[in-house]
């Protein structure tokens, strides 16, 4: 047994049965390792950007961390925008990257990098492994880390003489052990639950406060004091349907948060960072508590959230149920007409399926969903935690993948995708059962419309060269059918909804270009 058999023997032994990868020479005796260890299933993307955000949605869905495999340094850069959002989403990722063997790092080979450096701009776990016989310990400890909690971005370097090289005994694989997530003590609870009875409070959720059990016991917080339920913007994963607490979300532009907090005493937060605007503008507050609001920390990501959630609703004399919203069955209509930003969102809500998964990149376009799709059925929405655009489709291969069958629908706009199309590829050679609806508005929208907030100008032909997506305008369908996946395009209301059924119910992947109307 070589050390990389080693490794995979240990994913496989930890439950990490999934490596989404883009391997190379160092990488090599890994790669050769997959038919040794069948329990791990390996999954080759064209681009590590892609490995990464695929390994984030999985974690999403999952709960329990995906590896991945990079070539050396280089490998582990190309992936790092994707890596930031899993960082953001706080879920468990293992990178492995193969590095140049122990005995060749000193001769400064072209592809020689500080592998140690990227890693540490992830504020993870970092680790280069020696010796063969150290793989199996040192992936097991870069497991644990991952887990947390919270769930971070663990990073092991594999030398390729310590993957080629023989362990000196056919031990069986390293066992992670995770840390327990601690609770909150009930002197803490009792505080948070004195300042929402006397005071006007409001709970700002985020993590696992988010899912189901978090939500069923903020319901109950809410009907005990009447406080108001907020949800961070852009949450990792958000349950959703009928009977289920529906929180507001946080409003992204900071001036509207502001607002939206006014009048607000206390702020507890559950699982969420205190809020702050995503930008600086000219003359607008980054901090977007109001004056005189004290911020007040339940449980942060490090504890067991839903538990504290719970332990609230108890000192707070609700009773089980309590709040819980009744099960509503209307649902918006089908949309006709043009093909707007509006009826786009109204064919998601009209057409939305059970227990689908919705990975969310639709940016501007998508402004309307979240009311559009209020009363559809119960459905995970997976949302741009770090902001970095290019997550969607990637995180659409991850998300498919962890999610047993059950269909993932990726809103996309047409410059996000553009980050990442390689993993149309993937969802055709995996046979991903993933219906992509991009919106296409031949510009960034979301860029146009900053540039007035910033105080900016851009009235010239060169500024405004920059923020078109025309000349050539990109043909989106034949994109995605050159990386083999069926696609369609929709110029009206009607064509969309068609197209967007018609998908729902086929197996395997398809895309459906939006042409949104534009003005």
């Amino acid at each position: 047994m070589n050390g990389a058999v080693s490794l995979l023997r240990t994913l496989a032994a930890n439950g990490v049965t999934t490596c989404f990868m883009n391997p190379g020479t160092s990488e090599m005796h890994f790669v050769a390792a997959l038919d040794d260890v069948p329990e791990v299933r390996g999954v080759l993307c064209l681009f590590e950007g892609v490995a990464s955000g695929a390994a984030d949605g999985y974690a999403r869905i999952a709960g329990s961390p995906a590896a991945t495999l990079f070539h050396l340094g280089p490998g582990l850069g190309n992936a790092f925008a994707n890596l930031h959002n899993a960082r953001r989403a706080h879920v468990p990722v293992l990178n492995i990257v193969g590095d140049h063997a122990t005995y060749h790092a000193r001769y400064d080979a072209p592809l020689q990098s500080d592998i140690a450096a990227l890693a540490s701009a992830l504020g993870g776990w970092y680790r280069r492994t020696a010796r063969a016989d150290d793989v199996a310990g040192d992936a097991a400890d870069a497991i644990a880390a991952s887990l947390g909690p919270p769930g971070i971005v663990a990073t092991l370097a594999l030398p390729a003489d310590a993957s080629w090289s023989p362990t000196t005994s056919e031990a069986p694989a390293a066992r992670a052990t995770p840390r327990v997530r601690a609770r909150v003590a009930d002197e803490a609870i009792a505080a948070v639950a004195d300042a929402l009875r006397t005071r006007r409070g409001a709970l700002l959720l985020g993590g696992p406060a988010v899912r189901r059990r978090g939500l069923r016991a903020a319901a109950r917080v809410e009907a005990a004091t009447g406080c108001r339920v907020l949800h961070e913007t852009f949450p990792p994963v958000l349950d959703r349907g009928p009977g289920l607490l529906a929180p507001e979300r946080l409003n992204y532009l900071g001036e509207l948060a502001v607002a939206q907090l006014e009048g607000v005493e206390v702020l507890v937060l559950v699982g969420a960072a205190s809020p702050v605007s995503f930008f600086a503008y000219p003359n607008l507050p980054s901090r977007l508590v109001p004056e005189g609001c004290e911020v007040v920390t339940l449980a942060d990501l490090s504890v067991d959230v839903p538990d504290a959630l719970e332990g609230l609703a108890e000192a707070l004399g609700a009773p089980e149920g309590a709040g819980t919203p009744q099960p509503q069955s209307v649902r918006v209509a089908r949309p006709t007409g043009p093909l707007t930003a509006a009826s786009f969102c109204a064919a998601v809500g009209a057409l939305l399926p059970e227990g689908c998964v919705v990975v969310d990149e639709s940016n501007t376009s998508g402004v309307g969903l979240a009311a559009a799709t209020e009363h559809a059925p119960a459905h995970e929405w997976l949302t741009l935690t770090g902001g970095a655009i290019g997550y969607g489709l990637p995180a659409a291969v991850g998300a498919s993948i962890a999610a047993n069958g059950r269909r993932v629908l990726c809103l996309e706009s047409d410059g996000s995708m553009n980050y990442t199309p390689q993993a149309l590829w993937t969802m055709a050679r995996e046979g991903l059962d993933v219906t992509v609806v991009c919106c296409s508005n031949d510009s960034y929208a979301i860029l146009n419309f900053e540039l007035a907030r910033v105080g900016a100008s851009a009235s010239g032909e060169r500024a405004r060269a920059m923020l078109d997506l025309t000349g050539p305008t990109l043909d989106l369908a034949r994109v995605a059918e050159g990386y083999g996946v069926p696609a369609a395009t929709a110029t009206s209301a009607d064509e969309l909804v068609v197209e967007l059924e018609k998908s729902l119910a086929t197996a395997g992947p398809t895309f459906i270009n939006a042409r949104l109307t534009r003005g």
